[in-house]
């Protein structure tokens, strides 16, 4: 195949060939892609360049997560900050008792 086009965001891949001089293109789901060829070497080379095109996708998605458990943790930890905070100055004796009622 001379050329294709796959997305981060979609199961499907884009070929692009020629037929009668025209430039086809065609989309196929990543799952249904069969490749058929006697060249030992090209196959290899194609299903290598997928895996680690798949190994990629992989390891960006390991990074969002970890940088999102990261992310709530702070934020956990903010807001379990400000909330001592509250309730140290509501338990404090020189607030007024309209915020010792909340």
């Amino acid at each position: 195949m001379p050329k294709y086009i796959a997305s981060k965001n979609n199961e499907s891949v884009i070929f692009e060939f020629q037929k009668d001089g025209k430039p086809i293109r065609k989309w196929v789901k990543k799952e249904d892609i069969i490749l058929l060829t006697d060249n030992k070497d090209y196959f290899l080379e194609t299903v290598k360049h997928f895996k680690d095109i798949e190994a990629t996708q992989q390891k960006l998605v390991d990074e969002a997560h970890e940088q999102l458990n990261k992310s709530i943790e702070a934020f956990t930890e903010t807001m379990n900050s400000e909330i001592d905070e509250y309730s140290e100055i509501r338990d404090s004796s020189d607030v007024p008792c309209i915020l010792k009622d909340l």
